[in-house]
């Protein structure tokens, strides 16, 4: 059952609002919690839904900084405003970034948060190295690149599911950033893969090495089973998702019967 509780599904769910993403989020987020309540016939799913949202700017529970005056001249820009429950302050999503969301059970990889922050950080850091950067972990929250800023992190955890997560920028319109203080920290620089590399580097073709990094930081199994091969994604309509889950269930009922 161990080496069942460790396989992580993907889930692409391609170009999506924050949202929308969200309650697909809370979806899984409630899997693990009626398994936890002890609720009859509720298995929960270790997964990561991948997303690139459309632009939008978040911000964390401890961002009280900005007025209905900021959030309206935010959205003057063409973005979303939303605020949140996860960690963190202000940030920004949008296309080309590689936004993921590990909905897990931490228990399950014999984790706390702190431990769970460090390895998502570590993924990111690893997922970089894969394109010859040499990014690190300083005392700032994230994944940087000297003093530019490549990586954000913002998570929420209730009873050891995680919710929320990463987002690695890959070929986005950094200007985004021009507008906010991403993360509350002022005077440093944000970056992406595409900048550092002088060249363009597509979510889709770094999608693999995250996936690599994270398997290998956490100890899991990865099944990719729900990615197509030619889009590396589901189109995230309610019956695609509904698909996706029946799957799921399949998976774990036969998990059970080869425990018993």
């Amino acid at each position: 059952m161990l080496a069942a509780r460790r396989l992580v599904h993907v889930i692409n769910l391609q170009r999506m609002g924050f949202v929308s993403a969200y309650d697909v989020q809370m979806r899984y987020a409630r899997y693990h919690l009626d398994e936890l309540a002890g609720r009859q016939g509720a298995h929960g799913f270790n997964v990561i839904l991948l997303v690139e949202h459309n632009p939008v700017y978040t911000v964390g529970l401890r961002d009280k900084s900005y007025s209905k005056e900021d959030e309206k001249e935010l959205r003057s820009k063409g973005a979303e405003f939303v605020r949140t429950n996860r960690g963190g302050l202000i940030t920004f999503h949008g296309p080309g970034q590689l936004v993921a969301y590990p909905i897990l059970n931490l228990k399950h990889f014999n984790l706390g948060m702190r431990d769970y922050v460090c390895n998502l950080e570590k993924t990111m850091v690893d997922t970089c190295a894969h394109y010859g950067l040499n990014a690190t972990i300083t005392g700032d929250t994230g994944v940087w690149i000297q003093d530019r800023k490549i990586g954000a992190i913002g998570i929420h955890g209730s009873r050891y599911i995680t919710t929320h997560g990463v987002s690695l920028n890959c070929n986005t319109d950094l200007d985004w950033f021009k507008h906010i203080v991403p993360c509350g920290i002022i005077g440093k620089d944000v970056t992406s893969l595409s900048r550092e590399l002088n060249k363009d580097v597509s979510v889709n073709e770094t999608i693999m090495f995250f996936l690599e990094a994270f398997q290998q930081r956490f100890g899991c199994e990865i099944d990719d089973s729900f990615l197509m091969q030619d889009q590396l994604g589901i189109v995230p309509t309610k019956e695609n998702l509904e698909k996706v889950e029946n799957l799921h269930h399949k998976i774990a009922h036969k998990a059970v019967e080869t425990e018993v």
